[in-house]
């Protein structure tokens, strides 16, 4: 009698409907870039490596391993809305100005190319300095070659209502120097194309 008790509790939870289902995908690279905790009054599970899934079963999170050709299956028409990833482009510059360095230059032409493919896209454009001269100048010169790179943006076309513009000066280095130490890496903007 109880091994038939077992058997039907087993058969009804079986049949307990699902009322969440969770996957986590990987990120551009095919490589996590997070982790995700499905919590609910039963239990806690986390989720940290690509297509790992809980389905929530009962009010308890069970964990089920798919792969992208299931996932694809399953969601694909999902999967295909989603807005394209945000993309970083990194545009460096000569000492003192905001005249781009010649490496830039094929750079700025892959962002270009990037907004004719997603004319509906925001930018943020981030400007930095080394450590080379005052704070103050270093924000002005920030904000000044951001403002650059939004004007050639916008002269090939792109939304300006779009662009955000900031200047950071030599706050968020790149590469971490002492006080006047000219470090080429540090003079740059930062694209996000989002």
């Amino acid at each position: 009698m109880k091994r038939c008790l077992f058997l039907a509790a087993a058969a009804l939870a079986g049949c307990a409907p699902l009322t969440e289902r969770v996957v986590l995908l990987p990120g551009p690279q095919g490589v996590p870039t997070g982790a995700v905790s499905v919590t609910t009054a039963k239990a806690e599970l986390l989720l940290a490596e690509p297509y790992a899934q809980a389905d929530v079963v009962g009010g308890e999170p069970r964990r089920v391993q798919t792969n992208e050709a299931e996932v694809r299956a399953a969601y694909g028409g999902l999967l295909a809305m989603q807005p394209p990833r945000p993309r970083t482009f990194t545009l460096r510059f000569e000492t003192g100005g905001d005249r781009l360095t010649a490496d830039s230059e094929p750079v700025l032409a892959d962002l270009k190319r990037a907004l004719d493919g997603n004319p509906a896209a925001d930018l943020v454009i981030t400007g930095h300095t080394d450590r080379v001269g005052s704070v103050e100048l270093n924000d002005r010169l920030s904000l000044q070659r951001a403002q650059s790179v939004r004007d050639r943006l916008v002269a090939a076309g792109a939304n300006a209502s779009r662009i955000s513009v900031a200047g950071r000066g030599e706050r968020e280095l790149a590469v971490p120097t002492e006080d006047e130490v000219a470090e080429p890496r540090n003079r740059r903007v930062e694209i996000k194309l989002r």
